[in-house]
C-alpha cells in the first residue's frame, strides 16, 4: 500500500492523528486551564443529571469521563465536550421508568443497554456518511438555538443563584412563574455569593484577560461564602454546597440484556439517537461558527457513536454534546480537543483525591459561572445582522429561539430546520422568469431585461432562473400561460437555459407540453445554452424527441439565425422593429 494511501486510511480511522501533531506548547497551556474549569464544572452537574435520569449519582460523573475522551479523539469539533445533559437525562428517565424502578440494578442495566444501542446507531449513521444531514441546520437555526439554550441555562440556575427551593425542570416560562412564586424566599447570602462570583468573573475577564476568569470567579464566590459563614454562621446563611462526592473511577460494566428488552428499547434508542446527534452536532456547529472553523458531520456522528459504545462498558449512560460544558470550554479559551480529554482526566483525579472538598463549593457560585457562560453564548452581533439582513432568516431565528424557550429544546432544532426547508422550497418553487431582447444601446446588441427594449412581434426570449422540478412546475406553467395570453402573436418562445441547473421528470414534461401547445398554434419552443446535465436529464426522460433536438442551440446567434427562418415572413414584411441582424436582409 502506498504511503499516502496508508496515511489517508490511518487518519480516517484515527482522526486525532491530523490535529494532535500540530498542538503547540501554548495550546497545551490554554487547554489545561480550560480543562481545569471544565472538570470543576462537571462535578455538581454530573450528580444532578444522574439524579434527573434516575441513575445513582456517581453514574453522572462516569458519563463525563470515558465518553468525553473518546468523543474528543474521534470527533471533529475542537470545543465540543460530551457527557450527561439535562435533556438526555430527562429522555432517559421518561423512557426507562416505565420498564424498571429508577435507581435499581435492572434500571441501570437497561440504561447501559440503551446507551450501547444508541452508540451503535450513531456509529452506523456515521459510516453511512449521513453526516450531511447537519447541512440542513442553517446558520440562523444555530444562532437561535444557541441563544435560546443560553437563556434556558440561565433560567435553570435561578434557584441556585438566589438560594431557592423550587422546581426548575420545566420550560422557560414555567421556571419564571415558579421563580416569581418563590421570590419572597430569596436567600440574601446565597445571592451575595452568586453576584460576587458574577462580578469577579466580569472584572477579571475585562481587566485581566490573561487570567482564567471562571476559576477566579469560582474562587471569589467560594471565599465570599466562607466569609459569610464565618461572620453569620452556616445555620443563618443557608448557603448550599455541592456536597461530598463518591471517590471511585468508573467500574467496568456489561450492557447486555435479553432480546425482548432490546426489542422494547429499539424505538427509544432511535429517538434518543436522533435527538442526541442533533444536539451534539448543533452545539458543535455553533461553537465552530464562533471559533472560525468547520466540523465534519460524518466524523462527529462516528465520534458520538464510539463514545456511547465505550461509555456503556464504563458505567456511563447516554452521553451527547453538553451546552454547559462546551460553552465553558469555549469561553475558557480551549484551543484543541485536548481540553476535553484533559478535563475528563482531571475529573478522574478530582473524584479520587479531592471529591470531599466539593462540599465547600457553593452551588450559588456555580450558578454565577453558568450565568457568565450563558451570556457568552448569545451571539448578539450575529443576531443583529440577521434581524437587519433578512426577514426569512429572522423568522427562522425567532421560531428556533422561542421554541427553545417555550417548547422542548430538541424540538427547537427540528422546528428551525423544518421552517428553513419550507422557506427554501417556497423560494425555489418560484423561479424568476425574465423577458430578454437585443438592446441596440449595448455593445454587439447584447440581450437586456430592460422593459423598454423593443420586442420581436413573433418571438420572445425568456430566461428561467431556477430549477424545474415538481415544486416549481406549477409556477413556470402559469408563466407560460400568461405569456401566451398576453402576447398571442409571439408564437415562438426561446428559453435561455443558463440558469436552469436541474430538471426532473415533471419539469421536463412541462417543457415538452409547452412545445406541443406552441406547435399547435403555429409556433415552437427552443432551448439555448443548455447545460450538459440538463440535456442528459431531458434526453433520459424522453422529453426531447428528434424534432425537439433540432430546437436546442449552443448560443443565441445560432438560435436567432435558425428561428428567423421559421417566422411568418408576411408579418416580417410589415414589421418596423428590425431588432435582429437577420431582419435587415429580410
Amino acid at each position: 500500500m502506498a504511503p499516502a494511501r496508508l496515511r489517508g486510511r490511518l487518519t480516517w480511522l484515527f482522526p486525532f492523528l491530523i490535529w494532535l501533531p500540530k498542538v503547540r506548547p501554548e495550546d497545551l497551556r490554554a487547554d489545561l486551564m480550560a480543562a481545569l474549569t471544565g472538570a470543576i464544572i462537571v462535578l455538581p452537574q454530573g450528580v444532578a443529571f444522574a439524579t434527573i435520569a434516575g441513575m445513582p449519582p456517581e453514574y453522572g460523573l462516569y458519563a463525563g469521563m470515558v465518553p468525553a475522551i473518546i468523543a474528543a479523539l474521534f470527533g471533529s469539533s475542537r470545543h465540543l465536550v460530551s457527557g450527561p445533559t439535562t435533556a438526555a437525562s430527562v429522555v432517559l428517565f421518561s423512557s426507562l421508568s416505565l420498564l424498571a424502578v429508577p435507581g435499581t440494578p435492572d434500571y441501570v442495566s437497561l440504561a447501559l443497554t440503551l446507551t450501547f444501542m444508541v452508540g451503535v446507531l450513531e456509529l452506523a449513521l456515521g459510516f453511512a456518511r449521513l453526516g450531511a444531514l447537519v447541512n440542513f441546520i442553517s446558520h440562523s437555526v444555530v444562532v437561535g438555538f444557541t441563544a435560546g439554550a443560553a437563556f434556558l441555562i440561565a433560567a435553570k440556575q435561578l434557584k441556585h443563584f438566589f438560594g431557592l427551593e423550587m422546581d426548575s425542570s420545566g420550560h422557560f416560562h414555567d421556571i419564571l412563574i415558579e421563580f416569581g412564586q418563590h421570590a419572597i424566599d430569596i436567600n440574601p447570602s446565597a445571592t451575595a455569593v452568586a453576584v460576587s462570583t458574577l462580578l469577579v468573573g466580569i472584572a477579571v475577564k475585562r481587566w485581566l484577560p490573561r487570567m482564567p476568569y471562571m476559576i477566579a470567579a469560582m474562587l471569589g464566590g467560594s471565599l465570599v461564602a466562607l466569609g459569610l459563614n464565618a461572620w453569620l454562621g452556616e445555620a443563618n446563611t443557608g448557603i448550599a454546597t455541592v456536597g461530598a462526592l463518591p471517590a471511585s473511577l468508573p467500574p467496568l460494566s456489561a450492557p447486555i440484556s435479553t432480546f425482548d428488552q432490546i426489542k422494547q428499547l429499539a424505538p427509544t434508542a432511535l429517538a434518543v439517537t436522533l435527538f442526541a446527534l442533533t444536539e451534539a452536532v448543533s452545539i458543535a456547529r455553533a461553537l465552530a461558527a464562533r471559533g472560525g472553523y468547520r466540523i465534519d458531520g460524518n466524523q462527529e456522528f462516528i465520534g458520538q457513536g464510539l463514545s456511547n459504545i465505550a461509555g456503556s462498558f464504563f458505567s456511563g449512560y447516554v452521553a451527547t454534546g453538553s451546552f454547559n460544558r462546551s460553552g465553558v470550554n469555549f469561553e475558557a479559551g480551549a484551543r484543541t480537543p485536548l481540553a476535553a480529554i484533559f478535563a475528563a482526566l482531571l475529573l478522574m483525579v478530582i473524584v479520587l483525591l479531592v471529591a470531599p472538598l466539593a462540599s465547600y463549593l457553593p452551588t450559588a457560585a456555580m450558578a454565577g459561572i453558568l450565568f457568565l457562560v450563558a451570556w457568552g453564548l448569545v451571539d448578539r452581533k450575529e443576531i443583529r445582522h440577521i434581524l437587519v439582513a433578512s426577514k426569512r432568516e429572522t423568522a427562522v431565528l425567532s421560531v428556533t429561539f422561542f421554541s427553545a424557550l417555550f417548547l422542548e429544546l430538541e424540538f427547537a432544532i427540528f422546528a428551525g430546520v423544518l421552517l428553513s426547508l419550507v422557506l427554501y422550497l417556497e423560494r425555489t418553487s418560484k423561479p424568476r422568469i425574465v423577458t430578454l431582447a437585443p438592446d441596440p444601446r449595448l455593445p454587439k446588441h447584447a440581450f437586456s431585461s430592460e422593459p423598454e427594449v423593443t420586442q420581436c412581434p413573433q418571438l420572445r426570449f425568456i430566461r428561467i432562473d431556477g430549477s424545474l422540478f415538481f415544486g416549481s412546475v406549477a409556477h413556470v406553467e402559469r408563466g407560460f400561460d400568461l405569456l401566451r395570453a398576453r402576447h398571442p402573436t409571439q408564437k415562438h418562445l426561446a428559453i435561455l437555459a443558463d440558469g436552469i441547473n436541474f430538471v426532473d421528470l415533471q419539469g421536463g414534461q412541462a417543457l415538452a407540453d409547452e412545445a406541443k401547445r406552441r406547435q399547435r398554434e403555429g409556433g415552437d419552443l427552443y432551448l439555448i445554452n443548455v447545460k450538459q446535465g440538463l440535456w442528459e436529464t431531458l434526453e433520459a426522460c424522453g422529453c426531447i424527441e428528434a424534432r425537439g433536438a433540432r430546437n436546442v442551440f449552443r448560443g443565441k446567434e445560432a438560435a436567432i439565425h435558425a428561428i428567423y427562418q421559421k417566422l411568418d415572413k408576411a408579418v416580417c414584411a410589415t414589421c418596423d422593429k428590425r431588432i435582429f441582424h437577420e431582419c435587415a436582409g429580410g
